[in-house]
């Protein structure tokens, strides 16, 4: 058995963390990463989605702004306390980007976000440029 047996050839698995309190859509975008070799992990608000960054390292995060106990922005903040790294590994999805609490926020931290409803092509192509 040679180490460069083609059957043995790993790909590079991401981990993702997807925080958004529309089970159905999570869910669905859950699937729909996974088939892109994405590891997926859900979080349904922002308090859930702190304690896996605490316990668990992630590639990317994909979250949603409005969402009850902690919303996406108040999240964020936190998050980039824990590990600074995520920073720029955050892509937003909101049907609020116009919003007066929201708007400072997305321009202030130069963040990436889609608004709701997006194709789906276009969250895989944003999160895939994350890794590139």
């Amino acid at each position: 058995m040679h180490s460069s047996d083609p059957v043995l050839s790993t790909v590079e698995l991401r981990a993702i963390l997807l925080v958004d309190d529309d089970k159905q859509l999570a869910s669905a975008l859950q699937w729909i990463l996974a088939d892109e070799n994405f590891l997926v992990d859900i979080a349904f608000d922002g308090e859930e989605a702190l304690l896996k960054v605490r316990a668990h390292e992630y590639d990317a995060v994909i979250c949603d702004l409005m969402m009850p106990r902690l919303r996406g922005d108040e999240f964020y903040l936190k998050a980039k306390a824990v590990r600074p790294e995520l920073a720029d590994r955050f892509i937003f999805i909101t049907g609020f980007a116009a919003d007066p609490k929201i708007a400072p926020f997305l321009t202030a931290n130069n963040v990436k976000y889609l608004v709701k409803p997006f194709p789906v092509e276009g969250l895989i192509t944003c999160v895939k440029q994350l890794f590139t």
